[in-house]
C-alpha cells in the first residue's frame, strides 16, 4: 500500500490549504483513512479520520470547526480542507489508512505516507 500526500505549502494565518492523499495498492476496498501531523517539536498528533463510507468523521479538538476531511473513492483520494489556519497548525502532515476509527484516533494506523509540510506564518 502506498500513500502519497501533497498540497502543503506556506500560507498566512487565516488562510486555507487543501491536502490530498492518493492511496494505491489497498486491497480492502473499504478502509479508514486519516491525517496526522508532527510539529516542529516532533510531537505527533491525530488530526482527523474518515470512515470507509465517508459517512463518519472524527476531528481533534484543536482543528474541529476549521478542518474538513473527505474522500473520493473513484479517485482513491482523501482530502483535508484546512481553513482559518493558525501558526500552531505548522507541521508535517501525514496521511494514513487503517481498520478502525477509534484506533486511528488513538494514533494507530496500518499504513503511512510521507509527510507534506504546512507552514503558517503569523
Amino acid at each position: 500500500v502506498q500513500l502519497q500526500a501533497s498540497g502543503g505549502g506556506l500560507v498566512q494565518a487565516g488562510g486555507s490549504l487543501t491536502l490530498s492523499c492518493e492511496v494505491s495498492g489497498q486491497t480492502t476496498p473499504i478502509y479508514i483513512a486519516g491525517w496526522f501531523r508532527k510539529s516542529p517539536r516532533n510531537v505527533r498528533e491525530f488530526v482527523s479520520a474518515i470512515s470507509g463510507s465517508g459517512g463518519d468523521t472524527l476531528y481533534a479538538d484543536s482543528v474541529k470547526g476549521r478542518f474538513a476531511i473527505s474522500r473520493n473513492h473513484a479517485k482513491n483520494t482523501v482530502y483535508l480542507q484546512m481553513n482559518s489556519l493558525k501558526p500552531e497548525d505548522t507541521a508535517a502532515y501525514y496521511c494514513a489508512t487503517g481498520g478502525s476509527m477509534s484506533a486511528m484516533s488513538a494514533g494507530g494506523a496500518d499504513y503511512w505516507g510521507k509527510g507534506t509540510l504546512v507552514t503558517v506564518s503569523s
